[in-house]
């Protein structure tokens, strides 16, 4: 099974180009909860979770430092307004890390990315936040978001004291290349057992996976001495699929029709009838069935059997010895998916094969969603170009195979001939 798995490394696919949602995760709610006490109360304020940070601000520090100067001249002058003033500050800091702590106080959320996912087009990400106090709503939250593609390769561990310095900084520099981060606001209060939601727009880069983030959720409420900052680290995964690409189309394969006897059980605009159905407004008159209208005392118009073309099988082939040039794999599955969606579109995709494997039939949306799905996890592989081909009697009409065309280009070849270029 492991050799299975190393040969084809897009066989086992958890994420999908769909919807993903995570679940629910917060500071308290749906969890069973431990029963009151007032030391577990105090503890937890003294001594927080993991990932629960309680702050200065700027304005908080000078509050404490300014507090330092009158609790110095307090005790140097022994002034009872001196003293009144520091108590008053101090109550003011210590009910503003108050407040702050129970302002995040069973509060829950979850991560949303609504699909499907495109490289280079816009993408959803969505918080979801729910209060689950009765009474106290939630103020002055923002989130912070994160977007960066996981790479798929394995890569060996390196220790950075044998490295570079200048190789640790390229690196690291690479990797907040490909990292998207954003800081949202919540435009309104969440209400007592109410929902709000927070959405920000992704770009990915380039297909393949992609991991979001919610990093964290934090609140400057109430006076902004203090900030909280609650780590969250909920993340999914989603797969991007390959951008489209313009290409040129120069014949249509297995543009043969079908015989007499071959016509399509389904709607269309043959010559043989296939059902008679009620009238339906925006049909055309001269549709309308007179005689069996008059029999049934009902308007009933004829439906016909659909002519369609032969379908053709998709050979996507993924050799290292075939396609040495990143940039031109990328545009083989760029050029492949747009393709695949266009002949699905027109009736005429029976079949894709990626690779040495079988094909695999595509008869609905969900199977041209699984065959994106695969495209965008899609790797130059190191099987050889002389080993056995595929066996396509699981298709049917033309059989549409991929190859490099000049320097950077890609055509789709049925049966010896161009019929795309990309």
């Amino acid at each position: 099974m492991a050799m299975a798995a190393d040969r084809d490394p897009i066989a086992a696919v958890l994420p999908t180009g769909r919807e993903v949602v995570s679940g629910w995760a917060g500071t308290g709610g749906e969890e069973k909860r431990a029963p009151f006490t007032w030391n577990a109360l105090l503890w937890s304020m003294v001594c927080p979770r993991r990932g629960h940070r309680l702050l200065p601000t700027v304005s908080g520090t000078l509050l404490i430092a300014v507090a330092f100067g009158i609790g110095a001249a307090a005790y140097n002058s022994s002034n009872n307004i001196l003293f009144i003033t520091l108590s008053l500050l101090l109550s003011c800091l210590l009910f503003s890390g108050l407040l702050s702590w129970l302002n995040l106080r069973r509060v829950l959320w979850r991560l949303r990315v609504t699909g499907p996912l495109r490289a280079g087009h816009d993408a959803v990400v969505a918080a979801e936040l729910r209060n689950g106090r009765r009474f106290l709503p939630a103020y002055g939250l923002w989130l912070d978001f994160s977007a960066r593609p996981v790479d798929d390769e394995a890569k060996g561990a390196e220790s950075t004291f044998t490295a570079r310095a200048a190789d640790i900084r390229a690196a690291l520099a690479a990797a907040e290349r490909g990292e998207r981060r954003a800081r949202l606001p919540l435009a309104d209060r969440v209400a007592p057992q109410g929902n709000a939601a927070a959405e920000w727009i992704v770009r990915p880069e380039r297909r393949g996976r992609l991991r979001v983030e919610l990093a964290g959720v934090a609140s400057l409420f109430p006076f902004g001495f203090l900030r909280k900052d609650v780590g969250v680290g909920q993340r999914v995964e989603a797969v991007v699929w390959p951008a489209p690409v313009e290409y040129r189309r120069f014949a249509a394969p297995g543009a043969k029709r079908r015989g007499e006897g071959e016509r399509e059980r389904r709607a269309g605009g043959g010559s043989d009838l296939l059902a008679l159905r009620r009238y339906a407004p925006g049909d055309s008159h001269r549709l309308v069935h007179w005689k069996a209208s008059a029999r049934s005392g009902a308007l009933l118009v004829r439906q016909f059997a659909a002519e369609s073309s032969e379908g053709c099988t998709l050979w996507i082939r993924t050799e290292r010895e075939l396609w040495r040039e990143p940039a031109r794999f990328e545009l083989l599955v760029g050029f492949a998916a747009t393709y695949a969606e266009d002949l699905f579109r027109q009736g005429r995709l029976r079949a894709v094969a990626i690779g040495r494997e079988a094909p695999r039939p595509v008869r609905g949306v969900r199977d041209l969603e699984e065959l994106l799905d695969r495209l965008a996890l899609a790797a130059p592989s190191g099987e050889s170009g002389r080993e056995a081909t595929p066996d396509y009697r699981a298709g049917r009409g033309s059989v549409v195979v991929f190859a490099p065309e000049g320097p950077y280009g890609v055509a789709a070849f049925a049966e010896g001939i161009k019929v795309a270029s990309a």
